[in-house]
């Protein structure tokens, strides 16, 4: 970010707005939603400063600018038509370090001002860094129409209430929670609606149950979450609501940057990823971890790249949270064989070409490639191979020895569904020896088929 975005108390805040025309009348009337003391100084003063001048946040001072007027201010706001004017008050601003913004001159503002949406206490403000204003004005209106009028009434009741809450629940993570059921449920559209009476005794009650329960120390619960193939776009709408509730978040190697990005921002995040030959953490350790956090009352996302149940060892993990008595949930995704065929425009059924498809592991609890290749090798089939990179070579020796034609097409598709996605095609006996195949790295997924011969003309996404 270039721009380091902040919220400053306004109470005590002294600022200065060097102009008064109609430029700085909408930076006026932008600061008069604060609790900021505002001098405005110009030798020129338009009528709708001339109207807001009567607010007594505001001192007008009708003559040119004096470098003495800037000794006390917080920020200053530099509109004038002299550019002269405007670049003297900045070099003057920077120089007794005071923050300074000159309107419409992004290179001479050290802070810009958001676009905001107003939801006292609830404000929204966003920024394009000045390179995308449309697009700024859009999101706004977009934010505008999704977000209730009345909201400013559910932020005034969690301030009427938040020091009790604080008080009656002893734990961050127990008031955290409390606060998310109350927003989810009927209590928020209570007050939404006006009726204060019967929110607040709801509430009440609420929070004696809550109270009870944090006494006792209930056990958290762990979420077995699919992340998809790699593109966040391809999140469930159940998943990126549980990442962005979770207390802890445990991710491997397969969960992308831009997903990790939508976990709520103080989650503690747990690195447990797992590349070739090289384990971060042993499985026993990940399933350990699950426990211990869901044990400490905290809610536990276990975000897996794909899908859970689909070589993700989701049952592995599951069977030790029964074994200790865990409550869980599994939110399946969309795995790999089905994001990267997809995105690799290769069907993995066609009626010309697949009636059936297998997915199997290219590596086996033992390191070893022992497949059942018989029934791998079968034609009018799709196989789709997870972590078979290392035993390529072996896996198309084996598929040609147990009855596939060596002209047999063969896809390796790395970094399925992301910016970076590569797809390398090529025949069972010449895929171990093609020159492109060592720029193909893990995470990569291998497709047998016939099918793959569509890649050509279905490829969307690429575009080759």
């Amino acid at each position: 970010m270039k721009y380091f975005p902040l919220f400053i108390d306004s109470q005590d805040m002294h600022c200065l707005v060097v102009g008064a025309g109609e430029v700085a009348a909408r930076k006026l009337e932008l600061l008069l939603k604060t609790q900021a003391h505002i001098t405005v100084v110009a030798p020129w003063v338009c009528d709708t400063i001339k109207r807001l001048a009567a607010s007594p946040n505001i001192t007008l001072l009708e003559r040119e600018f004096e470098d003495e007027d800037l000794t006390g201010h917080t920020l200053v706001f530099v509109a004038t038509d002299k550019p002269a004017v405007n670049q003297h008050v900045h070099d003057l601003a920077r120089q007794h370090k005071v923050l300074v913004n000159v309107v419409d001159n992004t290179p001479l503002c050290q802070f810009i001002t958001p676009s905001i949406v107003d939801r006292s206490p609830l404000v929204i403000a966003m920024s394009s860094g000045g390179v995308a204003p449309v697009l700024l004005r859009y999101m706004r209106q977009k934010l505008e129409s999704l977000l209730p009028a009345n909201l400013s009434r559910l932020g005034a009741f969690s301030e009427r209430f938040r020091e009790r809450v604080k008080a009656t629940l002893s734990g961050v993570t127990a008031r955290r929670n409390f606060w998310e059921d109350v927003l989810d449920g009927d209590i928020a559209e209570m007050v939404e609606k006006g009726q204060d009476d019967k929110a607040v005794s709801a509430f009440d009650a609420a929070l004696a149950q809550a109270a009870d329960q944090d006494k006792t120390r209930s056990p958290g619960q762990v979420y077995l979450v699919g992340a998809g193939p790699g593109d966040p776009d391809l999140l469930t709408f159940r998943a990126l609501r549980l990442m962005q509730k979770a207390d802890v978040v445990i991710y491997d190697r397969l969960v992308s940057p831009q997903i990790l990005e939508l976990v709520r921002r103080d989650a503690e995040k747990i690195y447990v990823g797992k590349a070739r030959s090289n384990h971060t953490l042993p499985q026993q350790d990940i399933n350990s971890l699950l426990v211990e956090h869901a044990k400490n009352g905290q809610r536990v996302v276990r975000l897996k790249g794909g899908d859970p149940f689909i070589f993700g060892r989701g049952g592995e993990e599951i069977q030790t949270l029964l074994g200790e008595g865990i409550d869980f949930q599994v939110v399946p995704g969309i795995t790999a064989a089905s994001g990267a065929s997809s995105y690799a425009g290769i069907p993995l059924t066609h009626r010309d070409h697949a009636q059936s498809v297998i997915f199997a592991t290219g590596h086996l609890k033992d390191d070893t490639v022992d497949l059942d290749w018989p029934a791998l090798a079968q034609r009018n089939q799709t196989l789709v191979i997870y972590m078979g990179l290392t035993g390529l070579a072996q896996i198309c020796e084996q598929l040609i020895t147990h009855g596939l034609d060596a002209t047999t097409p063969i896809a390796l598709v790395q970094s399925a569904t992301t910016e970076q996605q590569q797809v390398l095609t090529a025949t069972l006996s010449t895929m171990p020896t093609h020159p492109d195949l060592p720029t193909v790295t893990p995470p990569a997924l291998i497709i047998v088929g016939s099918v793959v011969s569509l890649h050509r003309q279905l490829n969307w996404f690429n575009g080759s």
